[in-house]
């Protein structure tokens, strides 16, 4: 016996017959003006071929349409009430117990609004960049100080209140706050500004009384020396083995990560976000900004160097320096895949002495020629794991098949193995990872 399921089409149109036999066995004066349409309409489907042929073309247009508009990112877009909800002091925070009806405003020890901005969020974007109101100019300018510096002129960059510090340089905070507000909030200028500046282009050198005076560098008396941050860590890795995607825009993508760490956090889950599933591809190589983020449980490679949980605003990152951090750097398969990429860079565009290599691979990590001894360190381990490699080329080919890119099969086995672990000791230096 032959069978097949119904589609749609085929259940509206059973169902219709059903209604149609209903409407037929009443008689023309008797029937409701809906019952008339639904009688055209059956016939205009079933037997006109010209009503037909255009409802196909609606069908598919529609079709394509809602493609269309399936493809288009979505924004929720807020617009205030009209009129205004009205809005209560809640007695003792219950929500059903009104007190005093309050309304829009800003604190009275700041500037008050400006004059004709209407008491909604568009007269509070108005107001937080009001030149006579520099709060906002000079939260923004702190905090891209504290990027360049590792510690803000203010050094509470979350906190500016009563209890927050005050800052070290209060007359330069104004000056670049005003600067940035007459520059129309041009944020490259600003970023130019400082790091063109005398300040920031000292030598990071200092001496056992300075630092002993000033650890954190808040006299400015030197450069700023610090870590970089665990997406700036990655990237510059990625970078160094010309491997980083530069595209910009686009969905979050799901780079390597260790199996198995999502699964206490999403038990029992199952739809989209809840599952791990690692990208391919330039997904991969992607900007760290771009990796898709749980807070529950955040990228460990990213965390390890202290990137955020995300579970709540901090704007000021603590800086750690643990063995573990060493220990993803040598291990972790991004820095090793981006190793074997700076290996094959250093074969290609390093010259064909195995000295040249090195110094090539050294000035791109560090910007700068190894010193003798650096250098001497450098070529003994090349030497010395070149043996190993030879001595056992299965070790060599397990090291580089680390990594979803393809390595390049032109290149002896054992020469790129050996300059791998040169590139992956370069990667892991302080002086790499450090601004």
């Amino acid at each position: 016996m032959y069978s097949r399921t119904l589609s749609a089409e085929d259940v509206r149109t059973v169902m219709a017959a059903d209604a149609i036999d209903d409407i037929l066995a009443i008689t023309p004066d008797q029937r409701t003006p809906a019952q008339t349409d639904a009688l055209r309409d059956h016939y205009l489907r079933t037997s006109d071929a010209e009503y037909q042929a255009i409802a196909a073309k609606l069908d598919a247009a529609r079709k394509h349409e809602a493609e269309i508009e399936a493809a288009v990112p979505t924004v929720m877009v807020m617009q205030e009430m009209s009129p205004p909800r009205k809005t209560y002091m809640l007695k003792r925070g219950a929500y059903d117990a009104h007190g005093d009806e309050v309304s829009p405003g800003v604190p009275s020890i700041l500037p008050p609004l400006p004059k004709n901005a209407p008491p909604n969020r568009l007269g509070l974007a108005r107001w937080l960049t009001d030149p006579g109101h520099p709060l906002t100019s000079r939260v923004a300018v702190n905090r891209f100080w504290y990027q360049y510096f590792g510690v803000g002129l203010v050094k509470t960059l979350e906190d500016w209140g009563v209890q927050g510090e005050a800052p070290s340089h209060p007359e330069l905070l104004d000056w670049l706050a005003a600067h940035f507000m007459e520059s129309k909030w041009d944020v490259k200028a600003l970023q130019r500004l400082i790091v063109t500046s005398a300040t920031y282009r000292q030598a990071t050198r200092y001496t056992p009384q300075m630092l002993e005076r000033d650890p954190e560098n808040r006299l400015l008396a030197r450069g700023p020396r610090m870590r970089l941050s665990a997406e700036a860590i990655r990237d510059n890795a990625l970078a160094l083995g010309g491997l980083l995607v530069e595209k910009l825009g686009g969905p979050s993508v799901m780079p390597y990560q260790p199996a198995g760490l999502w699964e206490d956090v999403v038990v029992g889950a199952d739809y989209p976000g809840t599952k791990y599933v690692q990208g391919h591809g330039e997904d991969l190589y992607r900007r760290s900004m771009y990796t898709f983020w749980k807070r529950t449980a955040p990228p460990p490679a990213l965390n390890t160097f202290d990137a955020p949980e995300r579970e709540f605003c901090q704007v000021r990152r603590p800086q750690t320096n643990t063995p573990l951090q060493a220990l993803v750097l040598l291990n972790d398969p991004t820095y090793l895949e981006a190793s074997r990429k700076l290996a094959e860079r250093m074969m290609h565009e390093g010259g064909s002495a195995a000295e040249d290599r090195v110094i090539f691979a050294f000035r791109l990590a560090t910007a700068r020629t190894p010193s003798p001894d650096e250098l001497r360190v450098l070529r003994e381990t090349y030497d010395r794991r070149l043996a190993e490699f030879k001595a056992k080329p299965e070790a060599a080919t397990e090291l580089l098949s680390i990594g979803e890119s393809k390595r390049d099969e032109k290149l002896d086995v054992s020469e790129l193995a050996a300059y791998t672990t040169i590139a992956s000791m370069l990667l892991n230096l302080d002086e790499v990872i450090t601004k």
